[in-house]
């Protein structure tokens, strides 16, 4: 991966990071503070505790990806330390799928009328678990490269024995 790739996907990563912070401040303060504008219509609380926590979800990928591609550039990806972060990752999405599941049921009451839209946001959360599923066949697939990395060197050593 070159230098360019790495700065760049680290500069995104980074804005995308800090403002997911600033974002989680801002409506921690609204609801510390109690000037939250709630006028009991829509749940704003739930929805605002909802969202803090779904962001932590993003942040904590976002965490995961920085060390991956920092093992990326240094060329030890192919190791039994990547296995954390990608299972952070894994991690993150499946809380992120559960965040979006409790979006649905907290938005569920207002959409009596028309239960369409809460099928096709369950549906979304389904989509977002099939994403963890996604990740973790490549998690699979980095297992296999590992393992085959350790028995490329373990024979490697043998022939240098033999040499």
């Amino acid at each position: 991966m070159g230098r360019l790739a790495v700065g760049a996907l680290r500069t995104v990563l980074a804005v995308v990071f800090t403002g997911t912070v600033l974002v989680q401040v801002l409506m921690a303060w609204v609801l510390i503070s109690g000037s939250d504008p709630e006028d009991g219509s829509i749940p704003l609380t739930a929805f605002r505790v909802i969202t803090i926590v779904g962001l932590l979800t993003a942040e904590v990928a976002l965490v995961c990806v920085w060390q991956l591609v920092g093992m990326v550039r240094r060329g030890t990806v192919f190791s039994h330390a990547a296995f954390r972060y990608v299972d952070g990752v894994i991690g993150s999405i499946v809380a992120a799928a559960l965040v979006w599941f409790a979006v649905t049921a907290v938005n569920a009451p207002g959409q009596r009328e028309d239960p369409g839209v809460t099928v096709i946001m369950a549906g979304i959360g389904v989509a977002i678990l099939g994403v963890a599923l996604i990740v973790l066949v490549l998690r699979m697939l980095l297992a296999q490269a590992v393992a085959r990395d350790v028995e490329a060197t373990r024979m490697q050593a043998e022939l240098d024995e033999v040499i």
